[in-house]
């Protein structure tokens, strides 16, 4: 009798828990559910998150600046390189040889300029001379016309004498004979003096010839010494230097291709430098402002804690820097929501300098409230 009770006190008690028990359980999933919908909720209220996110660096590419064949190429893939360290050497034979033909081309002006100077040199001697010519002639002259006068008074006088006979007719003529000479050799100095005037106008031709050509190859001058930067620069641009401090990618070239002006042999990243590049919503912006922390996360390494915050706002959409951004006049409008580029600054990016690369996915979250 007494294990018959027991049995139907057992049998009851199974019966209520069996009652009870997926009532119990859906509390609890509820009371569950309902803690984590409020932290979610709380969390929305507090955060905005972005999957559409990544790491951005700086990079800059190694160009061809010349054309010819790759002489050597001094770094390997994905290597760590220095500014100013030595990547890719050009053929500069072609650009040496161009080099040393100006510079010979620059010698050759600067003797024709020596020489140019010194027919200007020449010119003004020869000037100096000519002037000082037609000075001695004006001062021939001069006295030659003193002489000229003194003849004409003295034939004046004889005359007069011979009129009054007391002059022979032979000194008449000897007087008269006198002032035809002196007269000769005065007009003689007077061509003179016009010849010197003619050699001085000739000589001061040649000065101003010999200063023109001296400016014409002063000209040339500046040009050959433009071509020999020109060629100096050619044979710099052979010899690549890394512009920055970095990582290289994958090389596009190997010892004895050819290259062209402007091809990319490869790309060196800044392994110092790295941002976040979020896109938000711009239902997200309402309240985001610069300053504010983000909690950052790598797809490539979720357990690392990266910190950082907002430092710039995009001032256009992501669609806006489309090759061919909408154009909303057409009348075919469909709302999208737009997002805008939002650059978080890294904290401490030192500390992640061996995980951080450019490109990597980015979850990130700011915390627009307290």
């Amino acid at each position: 009798m007494a294990t018959l009770t027991e049995e139907m006190t057992t049998t009851d008690e199974k019966s209520g828990l069996s009652t009870y028990l997926p009532r119990i359980i859906i509390g609890l999933v509820l009371i569950v559910g309902g803690y984590f919908g409020y932290q979610a909720f709380r969390h929305s209220q507090q955060y905005e998150t972005t999957d559409n996110a990544q790491i951005e660096g700086n990079s800059a590419p190694v160009l061809a600046r010349v054309a010819g064949y790759v002489k050597s190429v001094n770094v390997d893939d994905y290597a760590l390189v220095k500014k100013g360290q030595s990547l890719v050497t050009i053929d500069p034979e072609e650009y040496d040889v161009a080099l040393a033909q100006s510079e010979a081309d620059y010698q050759q002006s600067l003797a024709d300029l020596a020489t140019a100077r010194a027919d200007l040199q020449n010119a003004q001697a020869t000037a100096r001379n000519v002037s000082q010519n037609a000075r001695v002639a004006q001062s021939n002259a001069a006295v030659q016309a003193i002489r000229r006068n003194k003849a004409q008074q003295d034939l004046q006088r004889d005359q007069n004498l011979y009129k009054e006979q007391s002059l022979t007719k032979k000194q008449l003529e000897d007087t008269q004979n006198n002032v035809d000479i002196q007269a000769g050799q005065y007009n003689a100095n007077v061509e003179q003096i016009n010849l010197a005037k003619t050699s001085e106008s000739v000589a001061q031709a040649g000065i101003a010839k010999a200063q023109a050509n001296i400016h014409k190859i002063q000209a040339v001058l500046k040009v050959k010494q433009a071509a020999i930067d020109n060629a100096k620069l050619r044979v710099g641009y052979a010899r690549l230097e890394a512009p920055i401090t970095g990582k290289i990618g994958r090389k596009n070239v190997v010892a004895g291709q050819y290259v062209q002006p402007g091809q990319n042999l490869f790309t060196i990243v800044a392994d110092s430098t790295f941002w976040v590049v979020a896109n938000f919503k711009e239902t997200q912006l309402e309240k985001m402002q610069l300053g504010q922390p983000v909690d950052i996360k790598l797809d490539a390494y979720p357990d690392l804690d990266i910190k950082g915050r907002v430092a710039s706002l995009s001032d256009a959409t992501g669609a806006r820097f489309a090759l061919l951004p909408a154009d909303n006049a057409s009348g075919n409008f469909v709302k999208i929501t737009q997002r805008v580029p939002v650059k978080i600054e890294i904290l401490n990016p030192g500390k992640y300098k061996n995980q951080l690369r450019a490109g990597l996915s980015v979850d990130a979250e700011v915390r627009v409230a307290n």
